[in-house]
């Protein structure tokens, strides 16, 4: 296996957007402000190696990263913090990091082939472990692209005040569009600069930055979790007390049965699914994954737990924000339950304390959120602080392997060191699409060890 220290810088220089913004200063929202403390987002995908020279690759990006970067000015600014306080984003086409690296030792087994994700996908990203209120003096951006021996990682590091998950992919796939020749971008992102998260309210920093809330340096093992699209649909099926016919759908006949007057819709994309079924698939895994890390930490009956999940705010308020509204819109709604109650109820009760409070965040609790940081504003406190706690991130939906540069799809999607801690969980798409999820968890090693032995759990996951 290659050693820790694997990839060697090869250059590293500024991309500036081919054309001058004329965007205004962006205040920092609500949701912007508390992510200051936090670590920038590292998220990448991995190809298999393009069909011409790399110094042609590294050309063709260089210049796709400019022609996009005039679609996302915010992401060549950099911070300002005005005299009352308050932070803003400006737009002022500083530029941002490109960083040509090589790794021509490692192959794509190497990356995807072991259990455990190996040590050196961390060095595939940039600006590790920094803190995102760095942006006052550094790049908000960088983009670090890796020569492997039979494919290439092209990694992002965005600051996380600038974007959450749902802004960063439309980048990344606005990037990957731009790289294979597509002249019009239709996903143009949303600045607008009034939105109900916009506050008068002034987050009070120390002199030198906030910093983040966890340990970065705690033992922690790091795995992919691969479920298929049957086997979602079979926890599904499972958690809402449902059977499934041979073909792994769930029995439309006899729902129908049992909902005489109810008309039965089909979701044609992914699944045939009974339109009354409270609990999602997403939410039924979230359920699966609580139980058996609370049974793998051994926790006594009364030791309360908590699941957290980051939510979309943008279609829950009212009136709606636009899809593609560029920057933080997300709140994390937190989920509590003794380990007894975890232990004791089956999963259809676990998933439906989490689908209870995720419909219950409406634009009422929204606004709810945005009034509680008014009276209390803070950075966000991230981490495991009672040694119960699992934090779900990123999303299924994201189009993470809708990223074609000129020459395919990508093989994997992996994540750098960034905002990690035991019981941090990324839920990303499945390659082969469908409704299929990967789950990236990082735990201790003890409690890993539990979970890889732990039968509700693994006979859910698929092994390739």
């Amino acid at each position: 296996m290659p050693s820790a220290s694997a990839v060697s810088l090869v250059s590293k220089c500024t991309i500036f957007p081919s054309q001058k913004s004329s965007l205004s200063d962006l205040k920092l929202s609500v949701s912007d402000l508390p992510m200051l403390s936090v670590h920038y987002i590292q998220k990448g995908c991995l190809f298999t190696r393009p069909p011409f020279p790399i110094p042609h690759l590294i050309s063709l990006l260089k210049l796709s990263l400019s022609q996009t970067l005039t679609h996302f000015p915010p992401l060549a600014g950099r911070f300002v913090t005005d005299s009352d306080g308050y932070v803003y984003i400006s737009c002022n086409d500083t530029g941002v990091d490109f960083v040509q690296a090589s790794a021509t030792h490692i192959f794509i087994r190497d990356v995807i082939g072991s259990t455990d994700v190996p040590d050196h996908v961390k060095e595939f990203f940039p600006m590790d472990r920094t803190v995102s209120y760095q942006g006052h003096f550094i790049p908000l951006l960088s983009v670090q692209v890796t020569e492997l021996a039979d494919g290439v990682f092209i990694g992002c590091a965005v600051n996380h005040s600038v974007t959450d998950g749902t802004s960063l992919w439309n980048f990344f796939n606005t990037f990957a569009q731009v790289s294979r020749g597509v002249k019009r971008i239709i996903r143009q992102p949303d600045f607008t600069p009034n939105s109900v998260l916009i506050s008068n309210v002034v987050l009070k920093l120390p002199a030198d930055g906030p910093k983040v809330t966890f340990s970065g340096d705690a033992p922690l093992r790091e795995r992919i979790f691969s479920f298929s699209r049957e086997s979602i649909q079979t926890l599904k099926a499972k958690t809402n007390n449902q059977k499934l016919n041979f073909d792994g759908e769930i029995n439309v006949v006899e729902l129908m049965a049992k909902q005489s007057n109810d008309p039965l819709k089909i979701k044609t994309e992914t699944e045939t699914i009974n339109p009354m079924a409270e609990i999602s698939s997403f939410q039924s895994l979230c359920a699966l994954l609580w139980r058996a890390v609370t049974r793998a930490r051994k926790f006594p009956a009364s030791k309360m737990t908590t699941f957290r999940m980051a939510v979309n705010c943008r279609h829950r308020l009212q009136p709606k924000l636009n899809p593609l509204y560029f920057g933080n819109a997300i709140q994390s709604i937190p989920t509590y339950a003794s380990a007894g109650d975890v232990l004791s109820h089956d999963l259809h009760w676990c998933a439906e304390q989490l689908n209870k409070n995720v419909k219950a965040h409406d634009d009422a609790k929204v606004r709810k959120f945005v009034e509680d940081w008014e009276k209390d504003p803070r950075c966000f406190p991230l981490g495991n602080f009672d040694g119960a706690m699992l934090t779900m991130g990123s999303s299924p939906r994201f189009p993470m392997y809708d990223n074609d540069f000129g020459w395919g799809r990508p093989v994997a999607v992996r994540s750098g060191r960034a905002n990690k801690f035991d019981g941090k969980i990324s839920a990303f798409p499945g390659r082969e699409g469908g409704g299929s999820v990967d789950l990236e968890v990082i735990l201790s090693p003890k409690t890993m060890q539990g979970l890889e032995y732990d039968p509700e759990f693994m006979q859910f996951v698929t092994r390739y």
